[in-house]
């Protein structure tokens, strides 16, 4: 995570698409504060390239041969999570942003973003923001409402209540870390409950407290009790 907004960021671009990727990297070198260590045309390209530079952010298309950008961003949030994953994609259905942030990507942006918009979603998730795409927003913000045709002509009452469009931005690591810390464990509880470091939990915490708005351990556990009945 980026602490000082005067360090550059160091990006790693992936994208099937030989024209988009080079013209991604012309664009992002043309960025102040930002450095492209790389570029990958698959997932499990961009998985050995992450080993290797640990980039701050990995700017992740969604749909790609091999090995797509939604398992790409499960295997690099696991294995690297001080690397944060931002989706570029043309895609903007629910499916899609979905399957994204339950694999760990901490921004979501459609390909029709702006330079600048693009400059200040790599900022933000470098610092361990969550950002998002206004049109991803307006989707996160109706609690993943069904597309017309589908389960929307079902009366109202009998459709389940959405889940809070905030839990569907954690993984599924982060989401035991955020169960843990709502039980009241500490760090060392949580490391040793879930066999990683402390500095990996520490960075879990940092991750999903940005996602959830929260500064501290009390407002996390507060929240962790209303999000997470039955803990």
């Amino acid at each position: 995570m980026i602490d000082n907004a005067a360090t550059t960021i160091r990006v790693l671009v992936v994208d099937d698409q030989d024209i988009v990727r080079d013209g991604l990297v012309t664009v992002l070198s043309l960025l102040d504060g930002v450095s492209v260590i790389g570029s990958a045309g698959d997932g499990r390209q961009a998985i050995a390239l992450v080993a290797e530079h640990r980039p701050d952010v990995v700017l992740m298309d969604l749909r790609m041969p091999v090995l797509d950008g939604a398992g790409a961003t499960e295997r690099i949030v696991a294995d690297h999570p001080e690397t944060a994953v931002l989706v570029l994609t043309t895609f903007d259905d629910d499916a899609s942003i979905a399957e994204a942030l339950r694999a760990g990507a901490r921004g979501y942006l459609t390909k029709d973003a702006s330079r600048d918009d693009l400059a200040a979603a790599l900022r933000s998730v470098a610092r361990g923001q969550a950002t998002f795409g206004s049109a991803v927003t307006a989707r996160l913000l109706a609690g993943w409402q069904p597309e017309a045709g589908s389960t929307a002509a079902q009366p109202d009452a009998a459709r389940p209540a959405p889940a809070d469009p905030r839990l569907a931005q954690l993984t599924g690591r982060e989401r035991e870390v955020f169960r843990l810390i709502g039980v009241g464990r500490n760090n060392a509880e949580i490391a040793d409950e879930l066999f990683v470091s402390v500095a990996t939990v520490k960075t879990h915490i940092n991750n999903l407290f940005a996602k959830l708005g929260v500064r501290d351990r009390a407002q996390a556990v507060a929240l962790a009790g209303r999000l997470l009945p039955g803990m």
